[in-house]
C-alpha cells in the first residue's frame, strides 16, 4: 500500500510538473465576458472626465501621462513606465472669422495645428475659391498676390474611412501650397461629413514653405460660402473675409508614451504591441480620438490578465503626441526597433462595431489566420484581403518589418466627429464598446499562445 501510494505521489508530480506554465484561453469565455465587461467604457469615462482634452506637449497631457500610469497601475498591469520625448509645440489662440461682402455673415472657424498666427489686429482679405486641392495646385507659384485661398471639396461619407486618405489633403499640406502660391492665409472647408456648426481642426504641415494663418470652417459656413461666391459673382464684386487666429509655438516640450506589460511564460518568443495614442485635439474631450483606442486594447488586456499568463508577452503603448505628427510612434520605434516583436495593433477609428479583419503576416501563417477567423465570425467579423497597416502609431515599427493585423470598425459616422468639439463621451455607445473589446481579446488569446513563425522582418532603412 506504501509503494501503491508512493506511485500515484510521483505520477502526481509529474503531471504537475510536465503542465503548461501558461494559461490555456478558452476564447468563448473571454468572449462572454468581454460582452459584460464595462472595463473600456470606465476607462474612457475617467479619462475624459478627469483629465478631457490632451494636445499634445502640454500640461493637459503630462496629467494624462500621470493619470494613466495610475490607472494601469490600478488594473494591474506589470513593467509600467513612461518614456519621454521631445517635441515642437503648437497651442491654439482666438479664432473668429466674418464674411464681410458682399453679404455680412460670422463663420465659425478653428486654427489648424502649426497655423501662423494673423495677430492680435486681425486680417482681412479677398477669397480666391478653389473647388479642388488640384485646382490650387494647378495654378502658378506667387500669383495669389496676397489674397485669401479658399478650398472647398467633396469629402464623402465611407464605411471605411478611405475618403479621409485623399480629401485630407486639403488639410495635411493644402496650406504649403496656398503659402507656395502667394497667398495670404488659406481657409479650408472642414475635412468631415457632419452638419453640425462645427469647424474640424487637425495637423498641417508647411515644409520649407512660409507658415500663413490656415483655418478650417464648419460645413454648413463653407456652403453658405460657396453660395456668396457663385452670387457675387454675377454682381461682378469680390467676397472679403475678415478673420483672426492667434495660435502660438511654446518651444520644445516633453510628450512621452506609457508602457504596461503582461509577461509572457517565454521570454524567447517575440512580443505583442497594442495601444492607442493618449494625446487628442482640444476642442473636444478626445473620447472618440483615441480615448476609445486606449480603452479598447487595455480593457482586452486585463481580460487575457486575469485568465492567466499568456506565452508571450503583450505589450500595451498608449502613444503619445500622435495628432500632431505620430511622434510617440516613431520614438517608440527608434527606441525599441523591430528585433523582438511579432504583431502590432492599435485602436483608433473611434468606437463603432468591429466589422473585419486585415492580417499582414509572414508566408505559411495560413492556419493561424483561419483559426482567428473562425473564432471572430461568432461576433460578426468577416476576414478581408487588404494588408494590414497596424493603425497610425504602430506604422513606424512596421515598416521595420514588424507584422500586423487590424480590426476594422464601422467609421460611417466618425467623420462627424473628428477632431470637431462632439468628440465626447456621450457618442460612445457601450455596447459597441464591448463588441470591440470581445473582438479584441479574441485575437490576443489566440496570438498571444500562438507559436507560429510571426516574428518581425526586419526591414534596412
Amino acid at each position: 500500500m506504501k509503494h501503491l501510494s508512493t506511485g500515484f505521489a510521483a505520477l502526481a508530480s509529474a503531471l504537475i510538473f510536465s503542465a503548461p506554465a501558461y494559461a490555456q484561453f478558452n476564447v468563448a469565455e473571454l468572449q462572454e465576458k468581454a460582452l459584460a465587461d464595462d472595463t473600456a467604457y470606465e476607462i474612457v469615462e475617467g479619462l475624459t472626465t478627469e483629465v478631457g482634452p490632451r494636445l499634445a506637449g502640454t500640461e493637459a497631457e503630462a496629467r494624462a501621462r500621470d493619470w494613466a500610469v495610475k490607472k494601469l497601475t490600478a488594473l494591474g498591469f506589470a513593467n509600467i513606465r513612461v518614456d519621454n520625448f521631445e517635441l515642437p509645440t503648437w497651442v491654439r489662440g482666438e479664432e473668429v472669422a466674418q464674411i464681410i461682402a458682399p453679404f455680412p455673415h460670422n463663420m465659425h472657424i478653428t486654427a489648424l495645428g502649426n497655423s501662423a498666427s494673423t495677430g492680435e489686429d486681425g486680417m482681412e482679405g479677398e477669397i480666391v475659391h478653389f473647388r479642388t486641392l488640384a485646382d490650387l495646385q494647378a495654378i502658378p507659384d506667387n500669383s495669389l498676390n496676397g489674397k485669401i485661398a479658399y478650398v472647398s471639396h467633396d469629402m464623402t461619407r465611407t464605411q471605411d474611412g478611405s475618403s479621409y486618405g485623399y480629401f485630407g489633403g486639403v488639410r495635411f499640406f493644402g496650406p504649403r501650397v496656398a503659402s507656395e502660391k502667394g497667398a495670404s492665409a488659406m481657409v479650408i472647408r472642414s475635412v468631415g461629413t457632419d452638419y453640425h456648426r462645427n469647424p474640424h481642426t487637425g495637423n498641417t504641415s508647411f515644409g520649407d514653405a512660409k507658415p500663413i494663418p490656415a483655418g478650417a470652417i464648419s460645413i454648413p459656413d463653407a456652403e453658405n460660402l460657396d453660395r456668396i461666391i457663385e452670387r457675387a459673382k454675377t454682381l461682378g464684386e469680390p467676397v472679403r473675409i475678415r478673420m483672426k487666429m492667434t495660435p502660438r509655438n511654446i518651444g520644445v516640450q516633453t510628450s512621452g508614451n506609457v508602457i504596461a506589460e503582461i509577461p509572457g511564460s517565454d521570454p524567447s518568443l517575440p512580443i505583442i504591441v497594442i495601444g492607442g495614442h493618449l494625446d487628442s485635439w482640444d476642442l473636444g474631450t478626445g473620447a472618440v480620438d483615441d480615448g476609445a483606442g486606449v480603452a479598447i486594447t487595455t480593457a482586452a488586456a486585463k481580460l487575457i490578465k486575469d485568465a492567466g499568463q499568456p506565452k508571450r508577452t503583450i505589450r500595451i503603448v498608449w502613444f503619445g503626441s500622435e495628432e500632431v505628427g505620430i511622434w510617440g510612434g516613431r520614438a517608440y520605434a527608434e527606441k525599441y526597433g523591430a528585433k523582438g516583436h511579432a504583431i502590432a495593433m492599435e485602436s483608433d477609428f473611434g468606437a463603432g462595431r468591429i466589422y473585419r479583419v486585415e492580417f499582414k503576416l509572414p508566408e505559411g501563417n495560413d492556419a493561424l489566420k483561419t483559426e482567428i477567423t473562425n473564432a471572430l465570425s461568432t461576433l460578426g467579423i468577416g476576414p478581408w484581403a487588404a494588408p494590414a497597416s497596424g493603425g497610425p502609431d504602430n506604422g513606424p515599427l512596421v515598416r521595420l518589418g514588424v507584422n500586423a493585423i487590424d480590426l476594422q470598425q464601422d467609421g460611417t459616422d466618425y467623420f462627424d466627429l473628428h477632431h470637431t468639439p462632439d468628440d465626447t463621451l456621450d457618442k460612445i455607445d457601450p455596447a459597441m464598446m464591448k463588441q470591440n473589446v470581445a473582438a479584441w481579446v479574441t485575437v490576443l488569446s489566440i496570438i498571444a499562445n500562438s507559436e507560429a513563425d510571426i516574428a518581425a522582418r526586419p526591414v534596412e532603412q
